[in-house]
């Protein structure tokens, strides 16, 4: 039998956190739940005295949200999985660092994978920057990304997006250029990091192609239209995102 995980489960709905620990008890039985919390301040009580190795944490709550709970354990040792209804904002931050999230209701073959995830990580003991980056998210807001998680096949990189001079796509893989010259081959589509990027001054010329539009030196009208980038790359716009592409250059003079 598997080691025990000592766990905590924080949401404010009895019925959520009842129903979440009947399912870990039935699938993943060497989850051990110590203690319980309904809010914000209860959840960093009980970690602070049963120091878990997992946090089974809610994001929206009353008062203080989940990420709340996080600020006050900048060099957390426990790993988390989030447990959320859809949320934006939300879910964007955590994919900012590539952690795990389960959306209500919880589908018990990802639970399951997220758990064997978890165990994995704290059976290694690896040192893990995903939280830190996601505190360190938080803490600047909304509206600011200090850096992007990217996972390679051997590693997780973290960029400063304003590092990012353009990404590329191939098949299932992501080819990130970064101002250094170094070229970051990323284990995921490209449509997910545009979903991610495209806030922040990163633009869709093609389906192959996502552009860090402050790296961009001019637009070439040869061929229905190109961008030639400061590194003398040029990157060719589809007819499809043409206008798209002409709208955002419009929008920043």
């Amino acid at each position: 039998m598997a080691q025990e995980i000592r766990s905590i489960i924080i949401d404010d709905e009895p019925n959520n956190i009842q129903n979440l620990t009947t399912i870990l008890h039935a699938y993943c039985p060497d989850i051990n739940i110590v203690a319980t919390a309904y809010n914000a301040d209860d959840g960093v009580a009980a970690i602070k005295q049963h120091d878990p190795e997992l946090v089974f944490l809610d994001i929206q709550m009353p008062l203080k949200s989940g990420f709340d709970v996080l600020i006050d354990f900048p060099n957390a040792k426990f790993e988390v999985v989030f447990i959320t209804a859809y949320d934006q904002y939300g879910i964007r931050a955590i994919k900012f660092s590539a952690l795990d999230y389960l959306l209500k209701p919880v589908d018990i073959a990802e639970l399951k994978l997220a758990v064997e995830k978890a165990r994995q990580k704290i059976s290694a003991k690896n040192s893990d920057q995903k939280l830190e980056n996601l505190i360190e998210y938080i803490k600047r807001g909304k509206n600011e990304f200090p850096k992007i998680a990217l996972p390679t096949m051997s590693e997780i990189r973290y960029m400063k997006i304003d590092e990012i001079i353009r990404c590329e796509a191939s098949d299932n893989y992501t080819t990130f250029y970064i101002t250094t010259g170094e070229r970051i081959l990323v284990c995921k589509t490209l449509k997910e990091f545009a979903e991610l990027l495209q806030p922040h001054d990163f633009i869709r010329t093609h389906q192959s192609h996502l552009v860090n539009i402050h790296f961009v030196k001019s637009y070439l009208r040869e061929d229905g239209g190109a961008l030639l980038m400061k590194d003398l790359i040029k990157i060719p716009i589809s007819r499809h995102n043409r206008d798209a592409v002409k709208n955002a250059f419009k929008q920043m003079l």
